[in-house]
């Protein structure tokens, strides 16, 4: 198991490139479920979550060819429909082979995903969707199993916004008979992907991007050809190491629109941020101001930065004021930045930073992968040397991170555990 290993203080200068996001491009690998024939999929990273949708598209009988981010993939003969406890457990996102498989072949079976790091996240409301679409659902021996003859189109409401199920059921609608409607869908960015994606296939989809989605049901879909969108997460992420190194950083690939809570709240605590030849670029304030967050659903602040930008507050200049209102059990972070040198309380669902002077390196230890990025962000602009442990976290997000920090002037390298 490796570390990362940061000695902190140099200011990032320079252009780095966006990787394919991740939140994608799970949705896009199990949509060519839907479809026979050979799919092309680019612009795909290499990360941990990645190797364990294509073990799994792999295990369900699909065909992978792997090359340079590139995937073809021909899911003509499907061996299998179930997806076992041991892949799942490690990516949550295995759910959304649930869909695909209930509309193509009729039948699914498919492992709970159990516990999160970061708090629950149960599948309630995609079953709840397919089971409006006539599918029979059934609990067995901690496996969901779903069944349906042929899906059918239904009008489907959603108590919370949710990302993952609004994307398995907008699979499932594409191949159902008649017409779907999501109401109270998720509206993020990787939403729109997907959709793009799917009517490039032949699906028939409108509205997605906004909080109803209208999916005409066809008979069967076509093979896709398609580049996966940039991650927003990690543009944003390197946009706040700019920040909080005070430097000057193009970060290519990363589209406005779909950082426009953050951009606000960096221009706010100081930052320059303005678009710049196909990216953004940030240029790191001389003193950081406290600003408060209150993450919500896009467009919303989005939950996947709150460790970033809180790692940016604790060197304000006053007290900033941070509420997770998305995962109930997202600030085991905060221990760790406190070893640091942070000064932050948390009371229920609002950690209150006040800023330091300056931060202090020692070692610490990643507990998910948005916790990890805070505390490298927190290691560069910290005095000394902090390390960082069970960077496997780190891995299953962010495709050669120390290298690409590395190239921006940051002392970070990787090292045995």
């Amino acid at each position: 198991m490796d570390k990362i290993i940061i000695h902190g203080g140099n200011r990032l200068k320079g252009q780095v490139q966006v990787s394919g996001a991740k939140n994608a491009s799970l949705p896009l690998l199990f949509a060519t479920l839907l479809a026979p024939g050979r799919h092309r999929l680019a612009n795909v990273p290499h990360l941990r979550d990645i190797d364990t949708a294509e073990k799994l598209l792999k295990i369900l009988g699909a065909h992978v060819v792997r090359e340079n981010g590139t995937f073809a993939i021909d899911a003509g003969e499907i061996r299998s429909v179930e997806a076992p406890y041991d892949l799942v457990r490690t990516m949550r996102a295995s759910v959304l082979v649930l869909g695909p498989l209930v509309a193509r072949l009729g039948h699914a079976r498919v492992s709970l995903p159990g516990g999160c790091a970061i708090g629950a996240r149960p599948i309630g409301l995609h079953l709840k969707g397919l089971e409006a679409m006539g599918a029979k659902i059934s609990l067995d021996h901690g496996y969901v199993e779903a069944r349906a003859k042929r899906l059918h189109g239904a009008r489907i409401y959603f108590d919370l916004p949710t990302v993952g199920g609004t994307e398995n059921l907008m699979m499932a609608a594409a191949l159902a008979k008649g017409t779907t409607i999501l109401e109270n869908a998720a509206r993020e960015p990787e939403i729109i992907d997907l959709a793009e994606a799917l009517n490039r296939m032949g699906a028939r989809i409108e509205g997605a991007g906004s909080d109803t989605v209208v999916i005409e049901g066809v008979e069967e879909l076509r093979p896709m050809d398609y580049a996966v969108m940039p991650d927003r997460i990690e543009a944003g992420t390197f946009m706040v190491a700019a920040a909080i190194t005070r430097g000057d950083v193009l970060v290519n690939g990363a589209i406005p629109d779909h950082l426009e809570a953050l951009i606000a709240k960096l221009r706010e605590a100081g930052a320059e941020v303005w678009a710049e030849d196909g990216g953004l670029r940030v240029k790191g304030p001389r003193k950081i101001n406290s600003v408060d967050i209150k993450t919500s659903p896009h467009p919303g602040f989005p939950t996947d930065m709150q460790a970033q930008f809180m790692a940016l507050m604790t060197l304000g200049g006053g007290t900033s004021s941070i509420t997770e209102n998305v995962f109930e059990n997202r600030f085991m972070h905060v221990c760790e930045l406190q070893r640091l040198g942070a000064d932050i309380r948390i009371e229920g669902h609002t950690a209150t930073v006040k800023g330091v002077k300056g931060l202090l390196g020692a070692p610490v230890m990643a507990t998910d992968l948005r916790a990890s990025a805070s505390l490298v962000l927190a290691g560069l602009a910290a005095d000394n040397t902090t390390e960082v442990s069970r960077i496997y976290h780190l891995d299953r997000g962010y495709e050669r991170i120390e290298e690409k920090l590395k190239a921006l002037g940051a002392q970070i390298e990787r090292a045995p555990a």
